[in-house]
């Protein structure tokens, strides 16, 4: 038992000291645990000494275990496995029963003792956790003092700075005194004289400035009284601006200039304008400034307005006139009509021939729809092969001219040559309709617009230029029948009346889509004049009346022409039995005789007189029945065509080369001599300048 009371005091010892330090408490009660322990053994006493030799051995042994093993469980575990003792059935019953109630208490003492094991393990663990967390309290508080020190050094510090600052400041301001009494003293002497220099200098900038201002004062006036020059009505006779706007604006110019009046008024007093008269001047100039920009903007919006006006009362003007005129044509149309259904005369084209001329506006239709996606690409790479392909078919096309008879062969075998898909250089670039698979649809479209484009502008201009281009376009027809269809159906959109066809006025169209439908050309300015459309018709009818009878001298093929000297007959035949319209069909006819009569003649002989009899005899005075005073130019011209063509047949004379039956032929003559008489200087358009002179000397025969 001393063993006991010795031991478990020892390891406490031993606890306190490996913990960081123990209070007094926990030592305290480790003690009289210990103490408890060895009272509760001590009760038992009495019965041990029967078995002191089983049991002294086994309590020795369990506080030896106990006090030996590193870990408190480690210990109660070893108690509390008891000892088996082989002697135990040799005793009596009642040692017996002694033994087990020994054991019985062993037990439960042992239980106790393990609890107050946890107990104090649990406080140990409790009293470590204080023991750190007051390390840490000291540790702050140690490293916060440290920061205090560190911060009142840094105080101090600034105080000795600010100290000696203090002082040189006022070591400084000492000898800034010393230094201003010194000065004072000396001023003292001179102030006088200073004080005359200085208002001397004084008074004399006060008169340089009130002069400036002065200055500045009557350039203000003298500006502001000619801006309000520019606000009286009698300024404003050749604006567009009201008599009441122009009222206020001279008004409230009347009243800057009375403001500004004011201030010169007082200097005529021999004082200067003060600074807030200055200010008072120059915002009223200002003010004037603005009101005359505001008028000028007035007045240019009241000129636009008015010029706008006019526009609008032109252009209802020009409708009007428009309208007349087509109540004029409506009525002499209608006149005719009366007259036709007297003497069988049409006003409206064969149906035949409606029918062929809407299968061809279909063809170029859906050849248009076709090519719609190359037309409208918007990738870069595509747009530029369109740009080629359109460049490759018509500059050949444009150089066709009256003075370009050495390129026609060059000219045409470059079309033919695209056409049939090879490759040709345009721009120094090689292209070929083969490179889209809408390229050769897009070429032939491009092509028959071009060669229709040229006789409306090109032909229009130099009648003579109508063969070079109509023997190319022949060619071109005959060996791609289809560009030639495209012709035609360009011709006939362009020039209705190539076909001959007079679009009727259908119900709820307007008049300007109308004037469209009938090939004039309809823009922001209005419907262009009537000389210009018929300029352009007669250039497109003389192309059509130059391609009839033209053939390409190269192709081998034999055969009528596809598109021959038959459906000129068809076209002249037509525009006789269908009602005139002012102004256009003698036009027409006139150019279109003029071009191909001879050929026709050729042609078809005895019923081409007869033909031109009718068009003297009867047709002419239609012609004149729905023609205005003013519009008489063209009939005069037909009507001494006629004449010529007439006398001359039936009158011949010993001189046939002034008959008079071969003058309108000569301007056709002339018209190839000059072709030709460009052609003969190179030797590769023999064989052209041959078929030009025999067909000189048809028309002379």
């Amino acid at each position: 038992m001393d063993r006991l009371s010795s031991r478990p005091l020892k390891k406490s010892s031993f606890l306190c000291s490996s913990s960081g330090g123990c209070s007094p408490d926990s030592s305290a009660g480790s003690v009289s645990d210990i103490n408890t322990i060895n009272t509760t053994f001590s009760a038992a006493t009495p019965l041990k000494n029967k078995r002191r030799h089983l049991a002294s051995p086994l309590s020795c042994k369990a506080v030896s275990d106990e006090m030996n093993s590193e870990t408190p469980e480690a210990d109660v575990s070893k108690v509390s496995s008891p000892v088996s003792l082989p002697a135990i059935s040799l005793l009596s019953s009642k040692a017996m029963q002694t033994a087990g109630c020994i054991d019985r208490i062993e037990k439960k003492h042992q239980e106790k003792a393990k609890s107050a094991l946890r107990l104090r393990q649990e406080k140990l663990v409790v009293a470590v956790a204080d023991a750190a967390s007051e390390q840490l309290k000291r540790f702050e508080e140690l490293m916060e003092l440290k920061q205090k020190q560190e911060d009142q050094s840094m105080r101090d510090m600034r105080d000795r700075e600010t100290k000696e600052s203090m002082v040189r400041y006022e070591k400084l301001k000492e000898e800034q005194r010393h230094r201003m009494k010194n000065l004072n003293l000396s001023q003292k002497v001179a102030e006088p004289e200073q004080q005359q220099l200085w208002e001397a200098e004084l008074e004399r900038q006060t008169q340089v400035d009130g002069r400036e201002r002065l200055q500045n004062l009557h350039t203000i006036q003298v500006e502001i009284l000619q801006l309000n020059q520019l606000l009286r009505p009698s300024s404003q006779t050749k604006t567009d601006l009201p008599p009441t706007s122009i009222s206020s604006y001279s008004t409230r110019g009347n009243q800057l200039c009375s403001q500004v009046s004011v201030v010169v008024r007082k200097t005529a007093e021999g004082q200067f304008p003060s600074v807030e008269d200055m200010t008072m001047a120059e915002q009223a100039l200002h003010e004037m400034r603005a009101l005359i920009q505001l008028m000028q903007e007035e007045v240019v919006k009241a000129h636009e307005w008015k010029k706008e006006e006019q526009e609008q009362e032109e252009k209802c003007r020009k409708m009007a006139a428009l309208q007349a005129q087509q109540d004029v044509q409506k009525k002499a149309a209608q006149s005719a009509q009366q007259k036709a259904m007297k003497k069988g005369l049409q006003n409206t084209a064969e149906d035949s021939t409606l029918k062929w001329y809407k299968e061809l506006q279909q063809t170029a239709a859906q050849c248009a729809q076709a090519i719609e996606q190359l037309s409208t690409t918007k990738d870069a790479q595509t747009k530029k092969l369109k740009q080629e392909l359109q460049k490759a078919a018509t500059i050949p096309v444009s150089q066709i001219s009256s003075n370009s008879g050495s390129q026609l062969r060059e000219i045409f075998d470059k079309i033919d040559k695209l056409l049939s898909g090879g490759a040709v250089v345009s721009g120094g670039k090689s292209v070929s309709v083969s490179q889209h698979p809408q390229g050769l649809d897009f070429v032939s479209y491009k092509l028959a617009e071009k060669f229709v484009k040229q006789g409306e502008e090109e032909v229009a201009s130099h009648h003579e230029a109508a063969f070079p281009i109509a023997v190319v376009a022949s060619g071109i027809w005959e060996l791609h029948p289809r560009v030639g269809d495209l012709i035609l159906a360009c011709l006939h959109k362009k020039c209705p009346y190539a076909v001959p066809h007079y679009p009727p006025m259908k119900d709820g169209t307007p008049v300007e889509e109308y004037q469209k439908i009938l090939g004039y050309r309809v823009g922001e300015s209005g419907v262009e004049d009537q000389d210009s459309f018929l300029k352009r018709m007669s250039g497109m009818i003389r192309l059509y009346a130059a391609i009839i009878q033209m053939r390409w001298p190269y192709i081998s093929k034999q055969g009528s022409l596809p598109h021959g000297l038959n459906h000129g007959w068809r076209w002249l035949a037509q525009m006789l039995n269908m009602e005139p319209l002012a102004d256009i069909t003698a036009t027409l006819l006139l150019d279109f005789l003029e071009v191909c009569g001879n050929a026709l003649m050729k042609q078809y002989q005895g019923q081409f007189c007869k033909l031109m009899l009718y068009l003297k005899e009867e047709y002419l005075p239609r012609i004149e029945a729905v023609t205005s005073s003013g519009q008489m130019g063209s009939v005069s011209r037909l009507q001494e065509f006629l004449e010529v063509c007439y006398h001359g047949t039936a009158e011949p004379t010993d001189q046939p080369t002034k008959r008079p039956a071969q003058l309108p032929l000569l301007e056709n003559v002339t018209e190839l001599c000059s072709v030709a008489e460009k052609l003969q200087y190179l030797p590769e358009t023999v064989e052209l300048l041959d078929f030009f002179y025999s067909h000189i000397k048809e028309l002379i025969s």
